[in-house]
């Protein structure tokens, strides 16, 4: 088999595409969630917070030329996406509820097991 015909099987298996398609689609959902936590919950929450604090540009701060502060500010969006990824994969899950699988009934050899040592049973206490 040629490389061409080698590579078109790899390509083109299923798992590589659902695989692709999986990226693309998570890169954008990142894009909406990073856009959320940007332009609106650090505007209307984190910003007024850290006023009250005194530390309005919190990227700026510095220790003996440490700037703690850019950590800081990561720190503080990673944990904002992480609660709203939360919020978002909570809220799906309530929509998306998963029936729970009946358990199964016995079988028909399980039926006439079940009998048969009944049966069995009957005639012993007699």
């Amino acid at each position: 088999m040629g490389f061409v015909n080698e590579f078109k099987a790899f390509a083109f298996k299923g798992n590589v595409l659902d695989l692709a398609v999986g990226v693309i689609i998570g890169g954008a959902f990142g894009k909406i969630v990073s856009s959320l936590v940007e332009d609106v919950i650090t505007p209307l929450l984190l910003n007024p917070a850290l006023k009250a604090a005194g530390a309005e540009n919190i990227s700026k701060l510095s220790w003996n030329g440490v700037t703690y502060g850019n950590f800081l500010s990561a720190l503080i969006s990673f944990l904002c996406i992480a609660l709203v990824l939360f919020w978002i994969i909570k809220g799906a899950n309530k929509i998306i509820k998963k029936d729970e699988a009946a358990p199964a009934g016995p079988t028909a050899d399980q039926q006439l097991l079940t009998e048969i040592r009944d049966l069995l049973k009957s005639k012993n206490n007699i």
